[in-house]
C-alpha cells in the first residue's frame, strides 16, 4: 500500500473520532447536559486458537476489523433522559452485522433517518412491481441506540465493529 492510501485509512479512523465527538447524543438533563463522550478504536485480531485480541487502532489496512467503543458518562448533577447515542460510520468502513452492542440498535444510510436492523428498502422491478431487499452493510452511515435514562455519575457504553474497505 502506498503512503497516500495509508494516510487515507488513518484519516478514516480519525474522521470517525471527530464525528463521534461532535455527534452529541439526543438527551435532556434537568440541569445542564454534561454527557462526555469518549471513543476507543481498536483493531480486532484473531489468534489461531480463535481467541480475539483488541489493540489500539491508530492505523488500519484494508480488510482489518475495527471495534469502536463509545463511552457516555453523565457528569451532571442530575439524570439525563432519553439518551440516544449515535455512532457514525464513515465511508470506507462497512458495518459488521450483529456487532452492535447493546442490542437492539437502529441504523441509517443518511445519518438522519434511523430504522431497526437490518435496513430494508423498496426496489422497482422492470415490470413496475416493487420488492423489498436488504440495504448492503457498506451503505450504513450511522448506528443509534435508545438507551433511556442515564443517572448522574453513570456510564453507558455502545459498540460496533466495521471492516475497512478493500478498495
Amino acid at each position: 500500500m502506498n503512503i497516500a492510501a495509508t494516510k487515507s485509512r488513518a484519516a478514516i479512523i480519525a474522521a470517525l473520532a471527530v464525528s463521534l465527538c461532535i455527534s452529541i447524543p439526543t438527551a435532556q438533563a434537568q440541569s445542564g447536559n454534561d454527557v462526555v463522550v469518549t471513543l476507543k478504536a481498536q483493531k480486532v485480531t484473531v489468534a489461531r486458537d480463535g481467541k480475539e485480541t483488541l489493540r489500539l487502532a491508530d492505523r488500519a489496512t484494508p480488510g482489518e476489523i475495527i471495534q469502536y467503543d463509545a463511552v457516555y458518562k453523565n457528569q451532571s448533577k442530575s439524570g439525563v433522559r432519553n439518551l440516544q447515542p449515535t455512532l457514525p460510520i464513515p465511508a470506507g468502513l462497512e458495518y459488521l452485522p450483529n456487532s452492535a452492542k447493546p442490542a437492539p440498535a437502529k441504523a441509517s444510510i443518511d445519518g438522519k433517518n434511523f430504522s431497526p436492523l437490518p435496513l430494508m428498502r423498496q426496489v422497482a422491478l422492470p415490470d413496475g412491481r416493487t420488492k423489498e431487499e436488504a440495504v448492503p452493510y457498506s451503505e450504513y452511515r450511522a448506528l443509534r441506540w435508545e438507551l433511556g435514562d442515564l443517572d448522574s455519575g453513570k456510564v453507558a457504553v455502545v459498540s460496533a465493529r466495521a471492516r475497512l474497505a478493500l478498495k
